[in-house]
C-alpha cells in the first residue's frame, strides 16, 4: 500500500470512529418521503410554469451555455434573468453565475485584496471562507451576530479597505443578521456590506424579496449581495447583486466568472420563471412561514427568521439516528456535524416546504415531537 493510499485510509478510519462519516444516497430511489431536510422552501422546482420555462430554454439553446460568458456563453436567457432579479431585489445590477458557491468566491475573492481587512461572522459559508483565503486579505473572525466585535475591528484597521462577510439568514442556524446595524458600522468606517442572501430570498421580505431589500439596504453602494437559485428558486445558479460598478469590476476580475462555463440555459430560464411565480402566489411566502413556526413549536426551539431551524444534539452519532428514526416514519430530515458546524456541536437541520399539505405537516410535527421529547 502506497503511503498515499495509507493516508486516505488513515483520514476515513478517523471519521468513522468519531461518527463523521458522509455517504452518498440517491434520494428518489427510496420511496416516498415527507421532505424536511431539502432546500426547495417554496415548491417551485416541480412549479408547472417553472419546468415549462426550463424545458423550453433547453430545446432553444441545448444543453449547456458552451462556452464562458466572455466568448460565446452569455446569451439572451442570462441577461433576462439578471433583469429579472434587478426588478425583484431592487439591487442596481446583478451578475449571474454557474453556482452560488461561485457567486461568493467572485464577489470576496475579487472585491477584497492584500489591501483589505476581512471581517467574518463565525458562521458564514464555506464559500465565503474559501473565498477568504483566495484573496489573500486579512481575516478576522468574530463570534456570530456581534456587532460590537465587528465595530472595533473596523476601527482599529490599518488597511485602507474592509469588508463584512454575513449571511443575511444563516444556512445552520436560521437566525437572520442585524443587516441594518451592520451596515451603518460599514457606513462609518468606510467599509463594504457582502450579504449572502441564500436563505433570505423567497423567504423574507416583501413577497420574499430578501433581508437586505427589506432592510432597505438594495441601493446602497457599500452593500453586495450574494445569493442562490437553488433554494426558494428552485434552480440552480447564483448571482452578484450590487452597483453597477461592482459588476463591471466582477466581469473583467472574477476568476470564478472569467475561467467557467456560463449557467446552463434551462435553470437560468427556470429560475426567471421562479420570480414570476413568487410574484403571483404570494401566499406561498406566508405559508413557508407558517410552516416553519410549526416547526420551531414541535422541537422545541425558537421561531427561525427564515425556513431553516435547528435542534442541538448531543453528539454527532445522536444526530445520525434521530435522521435515521425520522426516516423509518417516513420522514428525511438532515443534520449538520462537524466540520460543517464551525462551534463543533451536531444539530438536526429542518427546511420549511410551502408546499407541504397540512396532513403531511401534522405526521412531521408528530414524528419530530416524538425525536426531541
Amino acid at each position: 500500500m502506497s503511503r498515499f493510499t495509507a493516508w486516505l485510509a488513515d483520514r476515513a478510519a478517523a471519521r468513522e470512529a468519531a461518527g463523521l462519516t458522509r455517504r452518498l444516497f440517491a434520494s428518489d430511489a427510496t420511496g416516498p418521503m415527507i421532505d424536511l431536510a431539502g432546500n426547495d422552501y417554496l415548491g417551485l422546482a416541480r412549479h408547472p410554469r417553472v419546468v415549462a420555462a426550463a424545458v423550453e430554454a433547453a430545446e432553444r439553446y441545448g444543453a449547456g451555455a458552451g462556452a464562458s460568458r466572455l466568448v460565446t456563453g452569455t446569451l439572451t436567457v442570462h441577461e433576462e434573468l439578471e433583469r429579472r432579479l434587478i426588478r425583484f431585489t431592487g439591487f442596481p445590477a446583478a451578475l449571474a453565475f454557474s453556482t452560488g458557491y461561485h457567486a461568493n468566491l467572485a464577489a470576496v475573492s475579487t472585491l477584497a485584496d492584500a489591501d483589505t481587512l476581512v471581517v467574518s461572522d463565525a458562521h458564514v459559508h464555506a464559500s465565503m471562507i474559501d473565498a477568504c483565503r483566495l484573496s489573500r486579505a486579512t481575516v478576522s473572525v468574530v463570534p456570530h451576530n456581534d456587532v460590537g466585535a465587528v465595530e472595533r475591528f473596523l476601527s482599529s484597521r490599518t488597511q485602507p479597505r474592509a469588508m463584512v462577510l454575513v449571511e443575511t439568514i444563516y444556512s445552520v442556524l436560521g437566525d437572520a443578521a442585524p443587516v441594518a446595524e451592520l451596515a451603518d458600522v460599514c457606513a462609518r468606517h468606510d467599509a463594504v456590506l457582502v450579504g449572502d442572501e441564500a436563505h433570505a430570498l423567497g423567504v423574507r421580505g416583501p413577497d420574499g424579496r430578501g433581508l437586505l431589500h427589506d432592510a432597505g439596504l438594495a441601493g446602497a453602494d457599500h452593500v453586495v449581495g450574494t445569493l442562490t437559485l437553488s433554494k426558494s428558486l428552485g434552480a440552480q445558479g447564483g448571482a452578484v447583486l450590487g452597483t453597477e460598478a461592482v459588476r463591471e469590476h466582477l466581469v473583467n476580475t472574477a476568476r470564478p466568472f472569467i475561467y467557467d462555463t456560463g449557467l446552463a440555459p434551462a435553470p437560468a430560464a427556470a429560475a426567471t420563471r421562479a420570480v414570476d411565480v413568487i410574484e403571483d402566489e404570494p401566499e406561498r411566502v406566508a405559508r413557508v412561514r407558517a410552516v416553519a413556526r410549526a416547526l420551531a413549536k414541535a422541537g422545541g426551539v425558537a421561531e427561525p427568521d427564515g425556513a431553516v431551524l435547528a435542534i442541538a444534539m448531543p453528539g454527532p452519532r445522536e444526530a445520525v439516528e434521530a435522521v435515521a428514526r425520522a426516516a423509518e416514519q417516513g420522514v428525511r430530515i438532515g443534520c449538520f456535524r462537524p466540520p460543517s458546524t464551525p462551534d463543533g456541536i451536531s444539530r438536526l437541520r429542518l427546511t420549511a416546504h410551502a408546499h407541504l399539505s397540512d396532513d403531511d405537516l401534522a405526521h412531521a410535527v408528530g414524528v419530530l415531537e416524538g425525536l426531541v421529547g
